[in-house]
């Protein structure tokens, strides 16, 4: 029993074990798909910086050339002024009319350099933005390049806990198995041994019952032929008629005595702690006693519920005694069940206890509601539980009246007829489930509250604790107080039914007809002995009982092992399917960490490589500032793009053409990729499935040819169990056969006696006969002569 409660725990902690790993599967899958999400945005984003830095580069590009062609400009104006300026000086002397126009043409140069200076300058103060703007997006993405990184590691981390994991639990479930195959091979061992053994008991049992009914029709005769005055009719001359000692009923009133104590002691420790809990609650909620004082009412309360075990305590002893009482060399009626009057006044003092601290428990549950922070919902169960509180009390009261009723006939003789003893344990059977209900409801109820109570803000750590401790007391006097209840209704006929009767009479049994009866044993127990003694071949009684306590044992034995590897078996086999389920999980969850770290890797190329891209792209622009115009023009007419002239009121501008059509190319492939990948997806999803169902199908299919080879193995017992009636039929008819043979055979040598006697007496007849009629005829001679 010690390893099967050893498996029963260690089942129980594979399965957490299980749940603790299926929980942080679901989160890692969470966070899988959390990552997948990022590294989704990361891709647009990456996308839109770099569509951004071509747009910079290109404008870059654009206002590079423009400002050489202004710089060259500015060098062919000043050129020209200096010109304009020496002509000028040349022309002094030639009148009015030139040095105007000169003025003027002076004037529109300066205008034309002015505004040339001012649109250099915003374009360089455009340029600056830019180049900063850059920088900042660069560090920007560099800092979440590293936070993604230090991301992975850590899920990477992460993860490979989790495998190490799996992998020690795979290993320690394969240990698990493997021993207990080894257990249930053992185990089958075992029962097979103990099947062999009783069926070597059976076969004694036979011959016993086979001796013992004989030795009965040997006594009934006896009893018959040598016991002929009985009489019955009148049970008013029966005085002397004691009933025979029913070691069976004292048998079965001890189990039924020893199960009840052990009910008895589970109750009174699920009284005591629900007491000395709720004496705890009352020195912390609603004013905690370390810190303020609490009311007069709550230490009157407190004071009642310290007394508890003075009125608990004593049931378990009361109780005690009267089990003691009951032994098999004692007569257990209610009419001799002196120690259960104890037990009757014990559990009325602690009714009335009960009755003692109702209005306490009343009062202190209203000063619960009349708190500040008590809400609606508080108070609706409150007073919930001030009528379960009245509804137990009263339900004790009413088993207080049920016990002293059936201890009345151990103290005053004729008190109650058997057909009222039958009506008041029917009662007290009804009325112990009404307890178990109203306890129930109670608990039902004061889970309800505490589960309120948590929310409230003012809660403590030591009232949630005093809380945890008084439900759970009350879920143990729940579960007695219903265990009490089935027990009481399962021997409701035990209880019923009177075990010792005078024989003709439906009368109880007195105490004189007790002390008779106990007299009678002795005296018979002396003549076994006796007999023993003078018959050493026999076998002893105390032997006979042991031998039948064995074969009791060994038959309850054998039906508990053959349930027990029955459940170990069905365990056995669930837990392959578990075990299954969770390699494939495993190995599922392997695959798709593989493609996660396929997937960063990919993201991570990218990203390697548009960051190099973007430092080639500067590097280029630097060397394209120093490059001149004709170079650049050669390199594009080399590269197959010819460069267009676009002209203006400003200036002229030479541009590219740019790669808009390969960025449509990328979207494209982009959408087709993605598209092919979402599919991919959805057909790897349904192969999971399949695989899972197919594993589920497989462990069903495994589980039923468990099953059908052990209904093969129950109809192969089954079938030996049917030839061996068979057989004992077959040897019962040719006993049958061989005792009526036997029975004709007497009777024929009966018949032949009773035939050679009947010709004995007529020969004798005869005899007698012709004696008289010889002396007859003497006779008459002699009176002749």
């Amino acid at each position: 029993m010690a390893n099967v409660t050893d498996l029963q725990t260690k089942y129980s902690k594979l399965a957490q074990e299980y749940s603790k790993l299926r929980a942080q599967n679901q989160v890692l899958k969470k966070a899988v798909v959390d990552e997948q999400a990022n590294s989704a945005s990361l891709k647009e984003q990456l996308k839109q910086r770099d569509q951004s830095l071509r747009k910079q580069e290109q404008e870059m590009d654009s206002l590079s050339f423009r400002n050489q062609q202004l710089a060259k400009r500015v060098e062919l104006l000043q050129e020209e002024l200096a010109a304009s300026e020496a002509k000028g000086k040349k022309g002094k002397s030639k009148g009015d009319s030139p040095s105007q126009h000169g003025l003027q043409t002076q004037s529109v140069f300066d205008e034309d350099l002015q505004k040339k200076i001012e649109e250099n300058e915003r374009l360089h103060i455009q340029f600056y933005e830019a180049d900063e703007q850059h920088k900042k997006t660069e560090a920007e993405l560099r800092e979440r390049l590293e936070k993604l990184e230090k991301d992975a590691e850590q899920h990477q981390a992460v993860v490979d806990g989790l495998t190490t994991k799996y992998a020690e639990t795979i290993e320690r479930l394969q240990s698990d198995k493997a021993r207990l195959e080894v257990k249930a091979q053992t185990l089958e061992r075992e029962a097979k041994e103990c099947r062999m053994r009783t069926e070597d008991c059976q076969q004694q049992l036979r011959r016993c019952q086979s001796e013992l009914n004989r030795q009965v029709k040997q006594s009934s005769s006896v009893i018959q032929e040598k016991v002929p005055f009985n009489d019955t009719k009148f049970s008013d001359y029966n005085s002397l008629n004691v009933p025979s000692h029913n070691r069976r009923h004292q048998l079965k009133a001890r189990d039924v005595a020893g199960q009840a104590m052990s009910f008895i002691q589970d109750l009174v420790a699920a009284l005591l702690n629900f007491h000395s809990y709720t004496e705890q609650r009352v020195h912390i909620y609603p004013l905690d006693s370390s810190i303020e004082t609490i009311s007069p009412l709550n230490q009157k309360f407190s004071q009642y519920l310290h007394e508890n075990a003075a009125y608990v305590r004593p049931l378990e002893d009361s109780f005690l005694q009267l089990y003691q009482s009951i032994t098999e060399d004692t007569v257990t009626v209610l009419e001799t069940v002196i120690k259960l009057k104890n037990f009757a006044v014990n559990f009325s003092s602690y009714t009335h206890f009960l009755q003692k601290i109702l209005p306490y428990q009343l009062k202190s549950l209203e000063e619960e509601c009349e708190a500040p922070l008590c809400t609606a919902a508080l108070n609706a169960k409150n007073q919930e539980l001030q009528s379960d509180i009245k509804r137990v009390t009263s339900v004790f009261e009413k088993l207080q009246n049920y016990i002293n009723l059936l201890a009345l006939p151990s103290v005053r003789q004729d008190a109650m007829p058997q057909s009222n003893t039958s009506a008041v344990f029917t009662q007290l059977a009804a009325c112990l489930h009404s307890l178990h209900d109203a306890i129930k409801e109670m608990s039902k109820h004061y889970n309800q509250k505490a589960v309120i109570e948590r929310e409230l803000p003012t809660v403590t750590q030591k009232l949630c604790t005093t809380t945890e401790c008084l439900l759970g007391s009350l879920g143990s006097l729940t579960s007695c107080t219903g265990k009490i209840a089935t027990f009481f209704s399962n021997n409701l006929d035990f209880f019923t039914s009177s075990g010792y009767s005078p024989r003709g009479s439906t009368a109880a049994l007195n105490p004189v007809q007790a002390e008779s009866m106990l007299a009678n044993k002795k005296k018979a127990t002396a003549y076994i002995q006796a007999v023993k003694k003078a018959k050493p071949q026999s076998v002893p009684y105390r032997e006979a009982l042991s031998n039948r306590r064995i074969l009791t044992s060994s038959t309850e034995s054998r039906e508990g092992l053959t349930q027990q590897v029955q459940q170990s078996q069905e365990k056995i086999a669930r837990l392959e399917q578990e075990k299954e389920h969770w390699l494939l999980e495993a190995q599922l969850g392997k695959v798709r960490l593989e493609k996660e770290n396929q997937r960063i890797a990919e993201l991570e190329a990218q990203l390697a490589a548009a960051l190099g891209g973007s430092l080639n792209s500067q590097t280029a622009a630097a060397g394209a500032l120093t490059r001149g115009h004709e170079e650049a023009a050669a390199e594009l007419k080399a590269a197959g793009k010819e460069p267009t002239l676009c002209t203006s009121l400003v200036g002229m501008l030479c541009t590219t053409p740019t790669d808009e059509h390969v960025g449509d190319e990328e979207s494209r492939e982009q959408l087709i990729k993605s598209h092919y990948m979402a599919r991919v997806g959805e057909l790897t999803t349904q192969l999971q499935i399949s695989d899972s169902k197919a594993v589920h199908f497989h462990s069903e299919c495994r589980a039923l040819a468990k099953r059908l080879a052990i209904a093969e193995k129950s109809r192969e017992t089954f079938s030996e169990e049917v030839k061996l009636a068979n057989q004992n039929i077959t040897r019962l008819q040719d006993e049958l056969a061989t005792t009526k043979r036997s029975y004709e055979d007497q009777l024929s040598m009966m018949s032949d006696h009773l035939c050679s006697m009947n010709e004995t007496l007529s020969k004798q007849r005869e005899e007698i006969d012709t004696l008289k009629m010889g002396s007859k005829g003497n006779a008459k001679k002699n009176k002749g002569r």
